[in-house]
């Protein structure tokens, strides 16, 4: 039973580290990554969609993203939802294709960037944080029921403690690691 808390946790945890990490990689760096589109929403026939289903995006160099809708009707949608984003980027249109230049980064755009990326990081340690009182929870409710003693909701408990120690790591590390990125020119 505390075998099974353990994994269910550990699944959790490990699933807010990768959402952790989803996350920072739409916060952009001075290079031109196709995730960094992946939020943006387009008007597709009066409703709304996902960029990457109504277009194929690839990085064309280290500061360019090159759009291709898949549809020729489409350029003008993705251009203005492109446009209309908090990404601050001046989509440029050659006839099917939509080319994104990426400006540089200010020393002042990056220290914003790098608060958005320590909140986003806190959000997922909170995330951790919470799936421990979840499964610490739970093995109070299995004493409650007389299902395991209070020694083993004690060892589940440091069981749980260490993993929460690990994937808080986890995220420190990730942080770091886009702090890193974010201050390289």
């Amino acid at each position: 039973m505390i075998d099974d808390i353990k994994q269910d946790a550990a699944e959790r945890m490990a699933k807010s580290v990768e959402a952790l990490t989803h996350e920072l990689a739409k916060i952009r760096t001075g290079r031109a990554h196709p995730a960094l589109l992946d939020h943006i929403m387009v008007s597709y026939y009066g409703s709304e969609m996902p960029i990457r289903q109504v277009a194929n995006i690839n990085a064309e160099d280290a500061r360019t993203l090159l759009v291709t809708p898949w549809e020729r009707n489409m350029v003008q949608a993705i251009e203005k939802a492109i446009m209309q984003s908090d990404l601050g980027l001046n989509p440029n249109t050659a006839g099917t294709a939509i080319r994104v230049p990426m400006p540089p980064l200010t020393e002042e755009r990056r220290r914003d960037l790098i608060k958005v990326a320590r909140n986003e990081a806190e959000q997922a340690r909170v995330a951790v944080r919470n799936i421990r009182r979840d499964a610490n929870q739970t093995l109070k409710d299995l004493v409650k029921e007389k299902d395991i003693s209070e020694d083993d909701e004690r060892r589940g408990q440091e069981i749980v403690q260490k993993l929460t120690d690990q994937y808080v790591k986890e995220v420190d590390a990730v942080l770091a690691e886009k702090e890193q990125d974010l201050m390289s020119i």
